[in-house]
């Protein structure tokens, strides 16, 4: 997987903590340009963070909580919505207030850092972790470092298809990702999550013909039932009562076709609770990808994906 200078929030250093304990640390800090984390306790009225380091009240003020804010080209909600989680920053001044050293921090400095590292450093194919950070019906997104946020659209999640992304994921959860496209016009990054997956023929082989085994119903149609065995792999089975989407069956596996690219099953019993996210088990564990091919090279369908590279 690439080597990350900066992390996803959340992700902590344990070597934080000897700055962190501190007027001595923190200024050391200060003095090395070193990025830090911390959990935001609450953000007043006037959306400046504040935080609690060691004995030490900090305050993030509203212009240097994110960027963006001080353009006008980002709202305050990515502001107030930093209450209870973990917040990037630099330190970059103290001061006396009340009768107490106040520390001054900023989370833009240490996000524009972060940028500028990630469109000199990053290439369309490179791995890297990530962060999900929220979930809309039509994808993912993900914090790739400071809170520098892509997206993974639905299609790219996964190659079994799902009806929205917490089908996969939940906020909070760490994951890998593929970077897909990088536009340095508009400063975007998006991800894409299915070729860390495996190909069809690396999933189908932990399958054989004859076994009964678990599955997720992701779709009834006219014709049967398609069912998931595995993120990147989906089987067919015939129309049953009292089956729904989103729930577990087991099914009885009747074939595997390589050349059709098929697994024929039979819904064997349809359980009633819904499935739930389940741990992500990563078939791809490069630094990067440059191609990838899901079908089978007997298969005269083709699906694969090329990561082009766009130049700077």
């Amino acid at each position: 997987m690439k080597k990350q200078e900066y992390r996803p929030e959340g992700i902590a250093d344990v070597n934080d903590n000897a700055y962190l304990c501190g007027i001595k640390g923190l200024t050391k800090a200060m003095t090395e340009g070193r990025i830090l984390q911390a959990r935001c306790l609450m953000c007043d009225a006037d959306h400046n963070l504040h935080l609690r380091l060691g004995n030490i009240k900090a305050i993030i003020p509203r212009e240097e909580a994110a960027l963006g804010i001080r353009e006008g080209t980002v709202k305050d909600v990515a502001i107030i919505t930093r209450v209870n989680k973990m917040v990037c920053f630099k330190v970059i001044n103290f001061a006396q207030k009340d009768g107490q050293t106040v520390a001054f921090l900023s989370r833009r400095k240490a996000q524009e850092d972060c940028e500028k590292y990630i469109f000199d450093n990053l290439r369309t194919g490179d791995i890297i972790d990530a962060r999900i950070t929220h979930l809309e019906q039509f994808g993912a997104f993900a914090d790739i470092g400071c809170g520098i946020i892509s997206m993974i659209s639905i299609d790219n999640i996964s190659v079994s298809r799902i009806e929205h992304p917490k089908n996969r994921f939940f906020a909070g959860m760490d994951i890998k990702a593929v970077v897909k496209s990088i536009d340095y016009t508009t400063s975007r990054i998006n991800l894409s999550h299915k070729e860390l997956l495996g190909t069809w023929e690396q999933n189908a082989q932990l399958f054989k013909a004859g076994e009964t085994v678990s599955g997720i119903v992701r779709s009834i149609e006219s014709y049967g039932i398609f069912i998931e065995l595995t993120p990147n792999l989906a089987g067919l089975a015939e129309l049953t009562p009292g089956v729904v989407a989103g729930s577990r069956v087991s099914v009885y596996i009747k074939s595997i076709i390589p050349e059709k690219m098929k697994i024929k099953l039979a819904v064997v019993e349809a359980l009633s609770e819904q499935s739930e996210p389940e741990p992500i088990k990563y078939l791809y564990d490069g630094d990067r990808i440059d191609f990838w091919r899901y079908s089978p090279e007997c298969s005269n369908k083709v699906i694969e994906t090329v990561f082009l590279q766009t130049a700077n």
